[in-house]
């Protein structure tokens, strides 16, 4: 079901823009490329080659806690699932662990069919968002 990485998103402190793109664009040759119009000043993308693959840096409020636990709560891979049919049935095997509860069951899972707990526009593909067993952050999206 899971064909690879979407894109890796990470978390910088606001007004950071400009080092940003200085260290992922030009110090790691990674190429820039739009993000959603709304988020324009809180978003860097940037492209993995010609993978598909990405990079996201989001830019964090002032008032933020920076800390590595904090960061943790936000950074998340995005894993690419191949078709709409197939991201259902994910997102359904989740939601059933997630009820089922357990020691590895996941700690939070969107519900199925129910709105997706991440940014809402029309930029953004289907997708579902949950937490594994430990906290970790996690997305799934075509």
């Amino acid at each position: 079901m899971i064909t690879g990485l979407h894109h890796v998103n990470i978390i910088v402190p606001p007004g950071t823009l400009p080092a940003a793109q200085e260290f992922y664009g030009s110090t790691l040759g990674l190429a820039a490329r739009p993000v959603p119009a709304a988020q324009r000043d809180s978003l860097a993308w940037f492209d993995i080659a010609a993978s598909g693959q990405q990079l996201h840096v989001a830019f964090g409020r002032p008032d933020d806690d920076f800390t590595p636990a904090a960061r943790a709560a936000r950074n998340h891979p995005c894993f690419r699932v191949e078709s709409p049919e197939l991201l259902a049935q994910l997102q359904q095997r989740v939601w059933d662990h997630f009820s089922k509860g357990g020691e590895a069951a996941p700690s939070e899972c969107d519900r199925p069919g129910g709105e997706s707990s991440g940014s809402k526009g029309v930029e953004y593909p289907t997708r579902f968002f949950a937490r594994d067993f430990a906290g970790n952050r996690l997305e799934f999206s075509l």
